[in-house]
């Protein structure tokens, strides 16, 4: 089976077609394109060469058939998504704004893409799990389900990867922060994007963040990303800073978990920090370049090309 593992909310996402469309008024909208951002995690992954799979639950409607058809089409390990006859699809309405900001209408809770179980035993040949915030948040006990599995795959020899993903919309209570902090005692690669850095530790600024993790928590590498100032990775005595590639951006909706997948990929494949955040940057603009969360022409050749090419900002 797979080697790099998610567990989380599989939905569709439906796109305003045009920015600047707030979604209380009518207006037109694109989609349905198959995300979630465990989902997008683990479509890079297996379109980056890597070998990953899903755990996770859709309903028996054509929402369910257009996430799991664009995984499998993919190379994403399906084989943990079950069908469920009894509840919908979760879904998403997005729309966007010209100064980059987004603003989401979650249907989560009480979908499908909340009710997968833990598993029992973690998957043959797993080396990596990968948790998103935003499925720890988005029902409590379905947060707690990802939590058992994490803590299968940690006590079985797994590293795990975490992304805190914070989505304000589904931050409902002090329990999802609980859920967080608890992922945090057993991460070994940390992945949060600079503002989730500072909120999570309440710290002013990035050096004093870092300091805090390596102190607080027993993690491994703590990898920022920071929008278009690019991303800056720490180990324990050691740190690398890298750009963004310059492309013209169409949707910036899953880059961050694009990024995330490529990184794991290229870093499970035996390739050094420095080649995996190469990797990662690649493949997250490849991504922001095409409309739709998980549309972008990622491959090895692919990442290849826009290395080779350069052009980093």
């Amino acid at each position: 089976m797979a080697q790099i593992w998610t567990m989380g909310e599989m939905i569709v996402e439906i796109m305003r077609e045009k920015e600047n469309s707030p979604l209380f008024k009518p207006d037109v909208f694109k989609g349905p394109y198959a995300s979630g951002a465990p989902a997008i995690f683990i479509d890079t992954v297996a379109k980056a060469g890597g070998s990953g799979g899903i755990i996770g639950s859709v309903g028996d409607d054509d929402f369910g058939k257009c996430i799991t058809d664009k995984l499998s089409s993919d190379g994403a390990d399906c084989s943990l998504v079950k069908i469920n006859n009894a509840k919908p699809t979760g879904s998403a309405f997005v729309t966007y704004f010209s100064n980059g900001d987004r603003k989401f209408i979650f249907h989560i809770s009480g979908t499908a893409a909340t009710t997968a179980k833990a598993v029992t035993k973690m998957p043959d040949g797993a080396e990596y799990f990968h948790i998103m915030g935003c499925s720890l948040t988005a029902d409590e006990d379905f947060g707690n389900e990802i939590i058992k599995t994490m803590e299968i795959f940690s006590f079985s020899g797994a590293k795990i990867s975490f992304d805190p993903n914070i989505r304000p919309e589904l931050i409902k209570d002090e329990s999802c922060m609980q859920r967080i902090r608890h992922v945090l005692e057993h991460t070994d690669i940390f992945m949060p994007g600079k503002k989730e850095l500072m909120t999570l530790t309440d710290s002013n600024t990035e050096d004093e963040a870092v300091k805090k993790c390596f102190e607080d928590y027993d993690m491994e590498m703590l990898v920022v990303k920071d929008g278009s100032n690019g991303s800056r990775i720490y180990s324990r005595g050691i740190s690398y800073s890298f750009g963004i590639y310059n492309v013209e951006a169409k949707d910036a909706t899953g880059a961050g978990d694009s990024f995330d997948g490529a990184f794991l990929t290229y870093l499970a494949s035996g390739k050094s920090i420095e080649e995996s955040a190469l990797a990662a940057s690649a493949a997250a603009a490849l991504n922001t370049a095409q409309f739709g969360p998980m549309e972008g022409k990622i491959s090895p050749e692919e990442i290849k090309n826009m290395i080779l090419k350069g052009g980093r900002i």
